[in-house]
């Protein structure tokens, strides 16, 4: 039953680059949705974000501690804080009556799945998980073609994730992403869980029983460091004019992820001019750091076999370093495939036909969208969870946690068969979580 056609009040939990983005709903579609409080512990984010929102002084705050019961402020919260905080945040605006949209990835090991399944079952709220690219055009469209029989039923299933050289550098080497003790995710969790998420949703009439994974770290290492290159690349590094890694080239010169190498661990740096910009990449800045020598330790490529309960077959390769991002998706049925990949914006569909004139046909689809990151899945993500909040249906493309438990199982699987050398039952993890 609908609950009501009015804006779902939501509070904005942890106010970085990706809450802020999902908050910006409410100015595209101020009807559906409105921002009227924040939690952020940063004053500096705390009261620029709670302007920009047109937030009450007094409903911003430094702690989720003081963050009133749902209700009074806000009935709903999008939970975007770092991840080693989101079994600890979202359990507790559970508790409070909020229904939660989650940032990925939802917990970091089984044992914290567990717990969240436990605090949403106990609070009967809602809890959708921030998987965005279910709602990339690109994949609802193989979706619906697959939910259609157009390629009879599925056999096997191969993706992979190419990750540019200058995201792997920025997130996964000099950023909060490149280390795994610190940030407490593994590189599949951190960035390919939405891959993984997206094998067992793509191809979710059996769960995933049993997967393999094999990986290792071999670019970013000391030993593969040019000759001449130094620990930051301006104060102590003579071939920094023509390293393909330069903090100067990447993110000076072109600009590149300014909201990430400008904000620092706690807090939101001032405007910079250009000498500041330098000095900061001299001196302190994460990212001025050589890459080489940035002391990360995730893995730069890896991959994972699955089997699903069914018998179809899943395969999924990560791998880092390239020019350009991509991602790519191959699905095979009884009467067809399913094939492209997201950037280039095309599906291409072929059938296997049972008459004379050809021995298949082919169809090209064009998914639109190209350019906008996840491939514009951000707002129809906010706008589905604003619909289910509302008791409105849901999507297809529908990240609620009961449905999202099995990619994140995949990843604690993968991991720990990549760890143990030999095939991972997930029935394993699945008698920890209750999943």
């Amino acid at each position: 039953m609908t609950r009501s056609s009015a804006p779902v009040r939501a509070v904005l939990v942890g106010a970085g680059h990706r809450g802020v983005l999902y908050s910006r709903y409410a100015q595209v579609a101020p009807d559906q949705l409105a921002i009227t409080a924040i939690v952020e512990p940063d004053p500096t984010r705390r009261e620029r974000w709670g302007a920009e929102f047109g937030i009450p002084h007094a409903a911003r705050y430094a702690s989720l501690t003081d963050l009133p019961d749902a209700g009074e402020v806000a009935e709903a919260a999008i939970d975007a804080t770092m991840d080693q905080d989101h079994v600890r945040t979202a359990t507790r605006l559970l508790a409070a009556g909020y229904d939660v949209l989650l940032e990925k990835p939802s917990a970091q090991n089984a044992q914290e799945l567990m717990t969240l399944a436990e605090a949403q079952r106990t609070s009967g709220r809602i809890l959708m998980i921030c998987h965005v690219l279910r709602y990339a055009t690109f994949y609802t469209e193989a979706k619906h073609r697959i939910l259609a029989g157009e390629i009879g039923e599925p056999l096997s299933i191969e993706m992979a994730e190419h990750v540019s050289y200058d995201h792997m550098s920025m997130a996964y080497v000099r950023g909060r992403w490149g280390s795994s003790e610190q940030s407490g995710s593994s590189m599949l969790l951190a960035k390919c869980c939405h891959d993984l998420d997206l094998m067992t949703w793509l191809c979710n009439s059996a769960a995933p029983a049993r997967v393999a994974s094999s990986g290792s770290r071999g670019m970013f290492i000391p030993e593969r460091a040019p000759q001449g290159a130094g620990t930051r690349c301006l104060s102590d590094c003579s071939i920094e004019a023509t390293c393909s890694y330069s903090a100067r080239r990447l993110y000076v010169e072109l600009n590149g992820w300014q909201e990430y190498v400008w904000e620092q661990e706690e807090h939101v740096s001032p405007e910079l001019d250009l000498d500041q910009k330098l000095e900061s990449l001299r001196t302190d800045n994460r990212y001025g750091r050589c890459v080489w020598r940035a002391g990360n330790d995730v893995l730069d490529r890896q991959s994972v076999s699955v089997e699903f309960a069914d018998g179809v077959l899943g395969s999924f390769a990560l791998a880092t370093n390239t020019p350009a991002p991509s991602r790519t998706l191959h699905v095979v049925g009884t009467a067809g495939e399913i094939s492209g990949a997201l950037e280039e914006g095309t599906l291409r569909v072929r059938r296997i036909r049972t008459d004379a004139a050809a021995s298949f046909d082919e169809e090209m689809i064009k998914t639109s969208v190209t350019g906008d990151m996840h491939g514009g899945g951000d707002r129809p993500l906010v706008a589905d969870f604003v619909r289910v909040v509302r008791g409105e249906p849901a999507s297809v493309s529908s990240t609620q946690f009961a449905d999202s438990v099995n990619g994140h199982l995949l990843v604690f699987a993968a991991e720990l068969a990549r760890q143990e050398h030999r095939w991972v039952e997930l029935a394993e993890l699945q008698t920890v979580t209750g999943a």
